[in-house]
């Protein structure tokens, strides 16, 4: 339940060693990079702008080849891969890699020529294709298209629109300058869209004819061929085949090449790591024969660094502590068990310098109001065996996937917890099942209660949880205040918010409205309902007086301290949410119910059982679903907004240290 204390390090070593000491720093992975003397004089900033460069080209390089191998050669994965994290490298086995890097990057290149030539063949027979379309009304052709006639006579092609008859061309001929008998008209296709029509007529008629034809909607065709339509259909045809083969052959040998797959993950790995490198070494400051690194290391690190390289090369390590106004980056420390809701915590915000870090109480919250959404004993154990069978199959998994993993499998536990309190075992199957298959009835009593039977006592429940969810949050505000020795903040922001909350509490608890609600009625002595009372006016009156005490105005500070206890209101809204604590819990309850219900309705014997159980695997499969969704997001919001609402500001940066950030492997070596 901490945040790890930062420090400042600096160190300022002998320029021939810079390679060395910054792979060792990038292979260690705890500091992040934050130079402090960029203005020093005599020192200057490398420019390493094209070595960077050159080396991100040659990533996207194995990168764009590794796409390509995907799409023609995809590698065979488990629906579950992405629970297999990245594929642990042996250090040795990453040099013996890297070494043959130039041959490997020569095969990436050899892979995206390939799909360059591929899709150079495919746009070559997309636009063979389009020819073959633009034939196909002219196939009965039996001359070349670009066929100008003989000595005397002139051939027209072209088309007319769709409605177009053989009468109708003729008419329009005569009805132009032409006027001639000379003339032979020959549809050689027809649609809804054209007709394509062959003209004869003499060379001296030609121009008339064409443009009595025209008149018409006649016009020539947009491309012609040189061979008769058939013939030349045929040779695109053949020209489309040796291209697909062309294709076949080429996408051979890009499957081919799938061997070299795992060698290329290391490699865009290797030059991601030098990219970083070569980004990192541009910041530094160099003098002609030293260079200074400069960054944030936590404080229980700074001896690894100061014995993995001050020991081994010659420089000057400082460690200092912090500036007063100087914000860190944020590295959070807490146990198993409370370092599972971190990815919760990091999704609101990260605690800022001296800011408390809530996540060791929010993890005992989080999982206790959890399991009481789900409340079902078997969705439990299905959640939690899931999720344990996960974590030890997938070690690899990614740290914050392994953080989800595991809070859903303590959530899983909770949930078995609060189903046997409430009696939940697939809502009431035990019942249901022994009534309808073995006539008898079979009941598993709640160790607690039942919901179903008793839900105001939960409603009840519900908010008084929360009531301890809220207050706890308030504590956690004073107790910040308190170390930051704000001593008057704590009581007027604090302490009398206690002890009015708590005046109305005791006046509420005797009342009818309360009784109404717990269906039990209570009585407190006299002496408590006077303290009651008595806590209430004091609390009322001291926000009154102190919540505006900024202002030295006493109309505006009076005014201040009665919107400060009209705030009241929120804080009665907040309690009111703790209901879906109530309404989550018998949402499951109530569903796997009429789950059980439906299946129960055909009856025993063995049409029935093959029906109930198809209904009750499918019906509790949709039900634990939905509600495991509902329960996951409905506890958050408890955290966001009514808890971290008490104290809570957040606003810190993570953590980025110089690391070997890798996309497909990771390196075996000493972090």
């Amino acid at each position: 339940m901490a945040v790890l204390q930062m420090q400042r390090i600096s160190i300022c070593a002998l320029k021939k060693d810079r390679k060395a000491i910054l792979e060792k720093i990038q292979s260690m992975g705890i500091m992040e990079m934050s130079q402090v003397a960029e203005d020093e004089d005599g020192f200057e900033k490398m420019d390493t702008i094209s070595a960077r460069q050159s080396f991100e080209k040659k990533a996207s390089l194995s990168e764009s080849a590794l796409d390509i191998l995907d799409a023609y050669a995809p590698e065979k994965k488990s629906m579950f891969a992405s629970l297999e994290g990245k594929k642990l490298v042996e250090s040795d086995q990453f040099a013996k890699i890297t070494a043959k890097r130039e041959e490997i990057l020569e095969k990436a290149e050899r892979i995206v020529a390939c799909n360059k030539e591929i899709a150079e063949h495919k746009a070559e027979s997309a636009k063979l294709e389009n020819q073959i379309e633009a034939l196909v009304p002219w196939l009965s052709l039996d001359v070349p298209m670009n066929c100008k006639g003989t000595g005397k006579t002139a051939m027209l092609l072209g088309t007319m629109p769709g409605e177009t008859t053989l009468e109708s061309v003729y008419e329009q001929i005569q009805t132009g300058e032409a006027q001639t008998d000379a003339v032979d008209v020959e549809i050689i296709n027809s649609d809804q869209d054209a007709t394509y029509l062959a003209v004869l007529c003499l060379k001296a008629d030609a121009g008339a004819v064409e443009e009595a034809l025209r008149a018409a909607g006649f016009a020539k065709p947009s491309q012609t061929v040189h061979a008769v339509p058939a013939k030349e259909t045929a040779e695109l045809k053949t020209k489309i085949e040796q291209l697909n083969k062309k294709i076949e052959e080429i996408e051979e040998e890009i499957k081919g090449c799938a061997k070299f797959r795992e060698e290329l993950k290391v490699i865009g790995d290797y030059y991601r790591m030098r990219a970083k490198k070569y980004e990192i070494l541009g910041t530094l400051p160099q003098s002609q024969r030293t260079f200074v690194i400069s960054g944030y290391i936590p404080k229980k690190a700074a001896g690894a660094v100061e014995k993995a390289i001050g020991e081994h090369y010659d420089c000057v390590i400082d460690i200092d502590e912090l500036k007063e106004d100087e914000e860190p980056p944020t590295v959070l420390q807490n146990n198993a068990f409370s370092s599972s809701v971190e990815g919760v915590l990091e999704a609101y915000g990260l605690p800022h310098k001296g800011e408390f870090d809530p996540t060791t109480i929010m993890s005992f919250f989080y999982v206790f109001f959890f399991g009481m959404m789900l409340s079902d004993a078997a969705y439990g154990a299905i959640v939690a065996i899931a999720c344990f069978v996960v974590l030890k199959k997938y070690p690899r998994m990614s740290a914050s996937m392994h953080k989800s993993i595991k809070l859903f499998m303590f959530c899983g536990l909770s949930t078995i917890v609060w189903g046997i309190l409430f009696s939940g075992y697939f809502g009431d199957a035990v019942d249901v099942i022994g009534r309808t298959f073995f006539g008898v009835e079979v009941s598993v009593p709640p160790l607690w209660f039942a919901p179903l039977n008793d839900p105001m006592k939960l409603l009840i429940y519900s908010m008084a949880f929360g009531l301890v969810h809220l207050f706890v949050g308030l504590g956690i505000k004073g107790y910040m205040q308190i170390k930051d020795k704000q001593y008057l903040d704590f009581f007027c922001d604090v302490v009398l918010w206690f002890i009015f909350l708590i005046g109305l509490i005791m006046m509420l608890i005797p009342s009818d409205i309360f009784a109404s609600i717990a269906q039990v009625k209570i009585v407190f002595p006299p002496v408590l309902n006077t303290l009651a009372k008595a806590l209430s006016i004091i609390g009322a009156v001291g926000l009154l007086l102190m919540s505006g005490r900024s202002s030295k105005n006493p109309v505006l500070r009076l005014a201040l301290g009665a919107y400060d206890i009209y705030n009241i209101t929120g804080w009665l809204s907040d309690v009111l949410s703790y209901s879906r604590l109530l309404a989550l819990g018998l949402a499951t309850g109530v569903i796997a119910s009429v789950v059980n219900q439906m299946g129960s309705m055909l009856g025993g014997g063995i049409v029935g059982a093959i029906g109930f159980a198809i209904i009750f695997v499918i019906g509790h499969a949709m039900n634990l679903s939905i509600n495991l969704l509902g329960a996951y997001v409905h506890t958050n919001r408890l955290q966001f907004v009514e808890f971290f609402g008490k104290f809570y500001e957040g606003g810190g940066r993570p953590f980025e240290p110089f690391e070997t950030d890798t996309k497909y492997v990771d390196i075996k070596e000493e972090r």
